[in-house]
């Protein structure tokens, strides 16, 4: 029970605290039914309000991001969704064409759901809905991943979907808004002047060129260019073994549709399941690298694992080697530059964070520049992005590195815990309902919040400002009508969760400030809200205040510290027509 304890303990401290058309009449929003609210199919020219800004300051673009991978790709989505003049330069000549990263989490679905492509995401991916701890070649414990989020998200289980499939879906949905990634560009230097940033490019072909943007986002991943160019630094460390990756055709008992955990004496081993029947993912360590690093091969990994897990591997579709670090910069900004993904944080691949991770940095940092640029909220609200993402980081990385460290380390004391310890206090966290649904708020990142953010005000009942808004899946009359279907307008909103006063409806007037009205049920109060009260959302879903009934001053007093104006704009997605909502009956 003491080791049970304290490994509560650990997964508590990684989720502890750290289209701007004006509307042209404010709308109350009673819902017995919710339709979603959604954006329109664009091109780069269908934004005039955009281009005109960067070519009225001289400019070549309001946001250049470096690097188009998951991060970058998201970033340059929701800033296009925002209506934000947007270019993003790779220096590789063409997309990944392996499957690095796997785990699509539950809070990045959600943050796809509000972009409109959650679904498809689900449907060509493969649902991660439980796995096998293996021991010296014995099945220890299985656990079962399929109710642990069940009522906490729409979303309640990892999904399996490769990145280089991730990332030409990202890829199509930001053609789709009529931008492309320029590829074959490679950044050189950088200079901040002013208000820009200049920066210098060389093409593919060896010509160079100037670039200025008003912002520009780092997302080049571990090795950073603009980091380095910044002088911002990246302390950690490097782990002392070498892993393998490797994509196969195998039959066997690994083979199972879960993911599999296999611990030995000095070894490990991970298996995914991947999209098709018959291909998993290894992931391991080499112990023999006596031939040389570049020179490792299938043929250099030890087989004697495999074999006891009693599984063949018929064909090797990709191999490849890494080292695993442990690392997160001094500073995610420095003036008009942001570092999001792997060039700000990277960490081991335990509980499938990494990738999650950077796309919620780009979710953050996006609504914050769109406002700033269009002179919706007051620049200092750029500082919350350090702020709120650099403090998750450093708790993540520091977990991560714990767990790493007891699964690869050839210590007496790490090789008991790992075959059993282990396996017997997994068995025992599964079988309880309160742990197994604190892991998934855990692994899924929906647990993540901004509690102690400067842009967080306020407490109402269970529900904090800074946390992530609860997700209330029958919140209208309608048989699927949730309270996520209004986040997909991107935009400030109100949510009151029975009725609002009259004191709330004009101050959401004079701010032109949606406001979605839910009628009570008992669902809102199983989930912390409270009856009546107040909850100022973001537009990436978070709550920025909470407070009672009758605390509509305390609202005013935050807008007008935060806010310039909001300007809501109604828009919809690619192949919908906008939508209105209708009166409750």
């Amino acid at each position: 029970m003491k080791i049970a304890g304290r490994f509560l303990v650990i997964v508590r401290l990684l989720t502890r605290p750290g289209n701007y058309k004006v509307s042209p009449r404010f709308s109350v929003h009673v819902h017995p039914r919710i339709t979603s609210a959604v954006c329109e199919r664009e091109r780069n020219i269908s934004h005039p309000s955009s281009t005109c800004m960067a070519a009225e300051n001289n400019l070549d673009t309001e946001v250049l991001i470096i690097g188009a991978g998951p991060t970058g790709l998201v970033l340059a989505l929701w800033l296009k969704r925002l209506g934000v003049h947007v270019r993003i330069f790779d220096k590789a000549s063409a997309p990944g064409t392996t499957s690095r990263a796997l785990a699509v989490q539950a809070r990045t679905l959600e943050f796809y759901g509000q972009l409109g492509f959650a679904d498809e995401l689900v449907r060509l991916g493969r649902w991660a809905i439980g796995g096998t701890i293996w021991s010296k070649g014995r099945r220890a414990a299985h656990i079962d991943f399929k109710e642990m989020g069940s009522g906490i998200s729409p979303y309640p289980y990892a999904l399996i979907f490769p990145q280089d499939q991730h990332e030409r879906l990202l890829i199509d949905r930001l053609s789709q808004l009529g931008a492309f990634v320029e590829r074959g560009k490679e950044l050189l230097e950088l200079e901040e002047c002013d208000d820009r940033v200049r920066v210098k490019i060389r093409n593919s072909d060896g010509t160079e060129e100037i670039c200025t943007t008003a912002y520009l986002a780092g997302c080049d991943g571990a090795r950073s260019i603009i980091r380095k160019q910044l002088n911002i630094g990246f302390p950690g460390g490097t782990y002392e073994h070498l892993f393998y990756v490797a994509d196969v055709e195998a039959t066997g008992e690994t083979l199972n549709g879960g993911l599999n955990i296999v611990f030995e004496q000095a070894d490990f081993l991970v298996v995914f399941p991947l999209k098709d029947d018959g291909q998993v993912r290894f992931i391991g360590t080499v112990r023999d690298t006596s031939v040389g690093e570049d020179n490792l091969s299938w043929a250099s990994v030890d087989q004697g694992i495999i074999t006891d897990l009693r599984t063949d591997v018929e064909r090797v579709n990709w191999f490849s080697t890494y080292r695993v670090h442990h690392r997160v910069a001094d500073h995610f900004r420095k003036g008009r530059s942001f570092l999001l993904g792997d060039a700000a944080h990277i960490h081991s691949p335990v509980g499938g964070q990494g990738m999650n991770t950077g796309i919620g940095d780009a979710v953050n940092l996006a609504w914050k520049l769109a406002a700033v640029l269009r002179g919706k909220a007051k620049v200092e609200v750029l500082e919350s992005y350090e702020l709120e993402r650099i403090a998750f980081a450093r708790r993540l990385v520091a977990t991560t590195d714990r767990a790493f460290t007891t699964v690869t380390s050839g210590s007496p004391l790490a090789r008991l815990m790992r075959l059993r310890i282990v396996p017997l206090v997994a068995a025992l966290l599964f079988s309880s309902r309160r742990l197994r649904r604190l892991l998934f708020c855990t692994i899924s990142q929906v647990g993540v919040n901004y509690r102690h953010s400067t842009l967080s005000r306020g407490r109402t009942g269970a529900v904090h400002a800074g946390d992530r808004l609860p997700w209330v899946k029958q919140a209208t009359h309608d048989a699927n009508g949730d309270n996520f279907a209004p986040l997909q307008s991107l935009n400030w909103q109100l949510h009151v969760y029975g009725s609002a006063t009259p004191q709330l409806c004009s101050l959401s007037a004079g701010w032109n400030l949606p406001m979605h009205v839910f009628p009570w049920n008992a669902e809102m109060k199983q989930k912390g809200l409270e009856r009546d009260a107040i909850y100022l959302v973001r537009p990436d879903g978070y709550i920025a205040v909470a407070a009672g009934p009758n605390e509509s001053e305390t609202l005013e007093t935050y807008l007008a510290e935060i806010m310039l104006s909001v300007d809501n704009a109604k828009t919809s997605l690619p192949g919908h027509e906008s939508s209105s909502h209708s009166e409750a009956r």
